[in-house]
């Protein structure tokens, strides 16, 4: 498989793409690896863990520019990506410490009821191309701090952070076979992997179609499946808000990673007194966005991942400014030599959309920001609801009454106030309705990757 930069569409890397037969050799080697793993105290996982953290930080440049030639994210935002992937494994290692089993009083005499934690056994972990050392740190460092062994399938156009980090496992002491990095095709790879009989269990990060697909395939065998899935987050400016700090956040958060995060703001709301305001606060923060060469670190939007990517946004934005909507900043490609070749957007904010526009309703993943106003804070809450999406949600106001009143009404498993992302490896990254099933992170994401096991215990 061709890894393609989208800065410029050259070749990266040529990477093998494995064939069924590796896959059940990548399942087996897990199998093996595990039961061993498996027996080791937690002090021993907690110490493999921080020396891959060691390594990983030590090669933290190295890593952050092979995220920008497969994903063509900017620098900063790369090095931002990497040192989340160290705090995954420095997190997980030291939330060992805390971990307990249960031994239930005594029920009877001479007898008690221990109720352990023990893995699954061999997880099947499936992630997508915005975030790939991030997010294979994220499924692996749980995984196997639970004692777990983990097959990881890279999506095809971004599998060079993953084979990376695989090399630092190995050298931090990660037994051979406890973390395998099998690249491929979803339909094929992707599939044999839910389904295939060594899997115990299955994590994925990525589209809701796919999420479906998944929940179907295992299925058949029960696999117990945990699902990061879209998002079509809301960012609601209340009249009280701070308007210049709103305006930031909602420009930081909507353009960064040129707009492919799942906790995006994807629509915005302001409340009519500020709208106005908002407006100029967001077309000054747009027009101080650099495009331009991922690799500068004055750059704040690099190209979208592909082509395709960048058509679908291309012609989400075209029909709705032929709906209706209309343009307040940005738009079309960015000119000069650099753009030459490459996947290249400016960020775009409309105005004018109405809640049943596709634009307002479907995942954009793409750098356009819609815009549209409120009056009434009850009204904007069932709005900011009304959709089949509910990972992440913002809200500005410095009205705490407010706060407690809005966090309460809004269907999301991520709320965030007066602040925008990334999520934080000590919260719980999970969402309602189609954005997933499951979650990632903190004590509840560690729990997802134990089983409990009861034993009954009579020593008369």
């Amino acid at each position: 498989m061709q890894v393609i930069s989208p800065a410029d569409a050259t070749v990266v890397a040529t990477v093998a793409a494995a064939t069924r037969e590796d896959l059940d050799s990548a399942l087996r080697a897990a199998r093996h690896a595990q039961r061993a793993w498996s027996r080791t105290s937690l002090r021993h996982r907690m110490e493999v863990m921080l020396r891959v953290a060691t390594l990983i930080e030590r090669s933290a440049e190295e890593l952050a520019r092979i995220v920008v030639s497969e994903v063509g994210k900017p620098i900063t935002e790369a090095r931002g990506e990497v040192q989340g992937a160290i705090r995954y494994f420095t997190y997980f290692a030291h939330l060992l410490d805390g971990v307990t089993d249960e031994i239930v009083p005594r029920t009877a005499e001479s007898e008690e009821i221990w109720i352990r934690r023990v893995p699954h056994g061999v997880v099947g972990a499936i992630i997508p191309w915005n975030y790939p050392a991030a997010l294979t740190a994220r499924k692996v460092a749980p995984a196997i701090a639970a004692g777990n062994a983990v097959v990881l399938k890279p999506h095809e156009q971004t599998p060079l952070s993953s084979l990376y980090l695989a090399a630092l496992f190995a050298e931090a002491g990660v037994p051979d076979g406890l973390v395998n990095v099998v690249p491929g095709a979803g339909p094929d790879i992707g599939q044999a992997l839910v389904t295939h009989p060594e899997t115990d269990l299955v994590t994925m990060t990525g589209s809701v179609r796919a999420g479906r697909s998944i929940l179907r395939d295992a299925a058949e065998r029960i696999t117990p499946v945990s699902l990061e899935l879209g998002g079509k987050a809301p960012l609601i400016v209340l009249a009280d808000a701070d308007v210049a700090a709103a305006a930031k956040a909602a420009v930081e958060s909507r353009f960064a990673n040129a707009g492919q995060v799942c906790i995006s703001a994807e629509r915005v709301y302001v409340h009519e007194s500020r709208h106005a305001e908002f407006v100029d606060a967001l077309r000054a923060e747009v027009a101080g966005l650099r495009v331009g060469d991922p690799m500068d670190p004055a750059t704040r939007l690099g190209p979208k991942v592909t082509e395709a990517e960048r058509d679908k946004v291309e012609a989400m934005l075209a029909a709705a400014l032929e709906s209706g909507a209309e343009l307040l900043a940005g738009g079309g490609r960015p000119e000069g030599e650099g753009f030459a070749r490459g996947w290249w957007m400016n960020p775009a904010v409309l105005g004018s959309v109405t809640d049943d526009m596709p634009i307002m309703r479907q995942e954009i993943f793409g750098p356009v920001m819609p815009l549209t106003s409120f009056t009434d804070t009850a009204d904007v809450v069932r709005r900011a609801n009304d959709s089949e999406y509910g990972l992440s949600a913002y809200l500005f106001t410095n009205d705490f009454r407010q706060v407690m009143r809005l966090v309460d009404d809004l269907r999301f498993g991520e709320v965030y106030v007066n602040r925008i992302g990334p999520e934080d490896v000590a919260g719980y990254h999970s969402g309602f309705r189609r954005s997933g099933l499951g979650g990632d992170d903190g004590r509840h994401g560690l729990d997802f990757y134990w089983q409990r096991q009861t034993v009954y215990v009579n020593w008369a």
